[in-house]
């Protein structure tokens, strides 16, 4: 048993290896070229491009989406408040979003474009929307068999309300949404960049966010199909294929120079992470048998471990600046908590200052509280606003309708995370 350890502990190595050096590092020499260029820049008084703003939403655990609402909520007014504009929403200040299981529910009402070219939810109207609607969309409690059979109907109808015949193509700005395909046994990423590329790969949102958020426990799999019904899939919620869809967020942006031309590495990236509360397992009654979904949520929440681990490397470590800020918490409450103890609890791991992954190197607690992160992340981001007001040139550059290349490999394959265009004009961007 001790020698599989060791294997397991030495390809865990391996791996992450890999994953620092090829896909988050990138290659040193034109990494150091790329560094000393930037200092000559920046000598100069002349930066040339920008940061690319990415923002990503773990899967819900026990509060289901409402950690990361309460902190983007406070992340709108902070930015408010610093840019003198009452009317700021957070899709104005991210380039790229990515969301998992109730992470995507979050990040589509956020970044989806109403009638009007708002987003169709600002961050507080967000949080009130989970907060009324989670205990139908996340059921945390064994499901009696005619509550089974009816749970779909009745959340299909909250989605189709919410988001109607609305789709990929019909957001902000890039979206990244995973799930996990049973046809291909493989993870499944809907991208609005492929949306615009390709038809075949165009799906409505309701149906996206009710894939990335289908718990096989609770209703077994979705059985889905693009707007023009060329692409079928058979999904099982986002957090199994990708808890945290940070790091690939991160390599959609590095591998994508058609829409982030001078992104050349973590240095040109500003990223915040948001997990949604860890389980807390093993603090409950010791002789209750946890139930499925929570075992599923418990291995996710070690791959979100792991991938923050690797992104906070890739960064210089943790607490390393506030280029990439990960907002994280362990509440003290059940997860079937009314919603004003759950409310009450969020502002509470707000101020709680969480412990921060070091790869092969342990953990330790931030000197800072997630409350102090946000901040700190607001005024880089307020930053990189003003910047782009007199940039020389644009740090992005997004397309609006398919282009007549022909077109790439999908992003939505398990090998390839990449991607093109969004909705926005350009002017929106600097």
């Amino acid at each position: 048993m001790a020698l599989l350890i060791n294997e397991v502990d030495s390809l865990t190595n391996q791996i992450f290896s890999i994953l620092e050096n090829k896909f988050l590092f990138g290659d040193h020499e034109n990494n150091a070229a790329g560094k000393t260029r930037e200092e000559d820049h920046l000598k100069s008084g002349n930066q040339l491009s920008g940061k690319v703003r990415i923002l990503s939403i773990d899967s819900g655990s026990f509060s289901d989406g409402i950690l990361a609402a309460q902190s983007l909520l406070t992340l709108q007014t902070f930015l408010r408040q610093k840019s003198g504009n009452p009317n700021v929403v957070i899709a104005q200040y991210f380039d790229v979003v990515a969301g998992s299981g109730a992470g995507a529910i979050l990040a589509a009402l956020l970044f989806t474009r109403a009638e009007n070219g708002a987003p169709i939810f600002t961050a507080d109207q967000a949080l009130q929307f989970l907060l009324k609607n989670r205990r139908k969309l996340f059921p945390s409690s064994p499901q009696g068999i005619f509550r089974r059979l009816f749970r779909p109907s009745k959340v299909k109808k909250l989605l189709s309300k919410t988001f109607g015949e609305l789709t990929l193509k019909d957001t902000l700005k890039p979206i990244l949404i995973p799930c996990y395909d049973l046809c291909s046994n493989a993870p499944f990423l809907f991208s609005r960049a492929d949306a615009l590329e390709m038809d075949g790969y165009d799906f409505k949102m309701k149906d996206v966010c009710y894939a990335t958020s289908a718990d096989p426990t609770v209703v077994g799999a979705v059985r889905m199909k693009s707007v023009d019904e060329r692409t079928k899939i058979l999904a099982v919620e986002g957090g199994m294929a990708m808890n945290n869809p940070a790091a690939a967020a991160i390599t959609h942006v590095l591998n994508n120079k058609q829409e982030f031309p001078f992104c050349n590495g973590v240095e040109d990236l500003l990223v915040l992470s948001l997990g949604n509360g860890e389980s807390g397992f093993g603090s409950g009654d010791p002789t209750l048998t946890p139930a499925p979904t929570r075992f599923l949520r418990i291995a996710g929440e070690g791959a979100s471990d792991m991938v923050d681990q690797a992104v906070s490397m890739a960064f210089g470590g943790s607490g390393n600046g506030s280029k990439y800020v990960r907002i994280q918490g362990t509440p003290n409450v059940k997860p079937n908590s009314e919603s004003d103890v759950v409310m009450s609890v969020t502002k509470e791991m707000l101020g709680q200052r969480n412990v921060e992954s070091h790869l092969f190197k342990g953990k330790k607690r931030s000197e800072v509280t997630n409350l102090e992160k946000l901040e700190m992340m607001g005024g880089e981001l307020i930053k990189e606003q003003e910047r782009r007001k007199t940039g020389i040139l644009p740090t992005v550059v997004l397309k609006q309708k398919q282009s007549a290349a022909t077109p790439r490999t999908s992003s939505a394959s398990a090998t390839t995370i990449s991607s093109t265009p969004s909705s926005w004009s350009l002017d929106h961007q600097n």
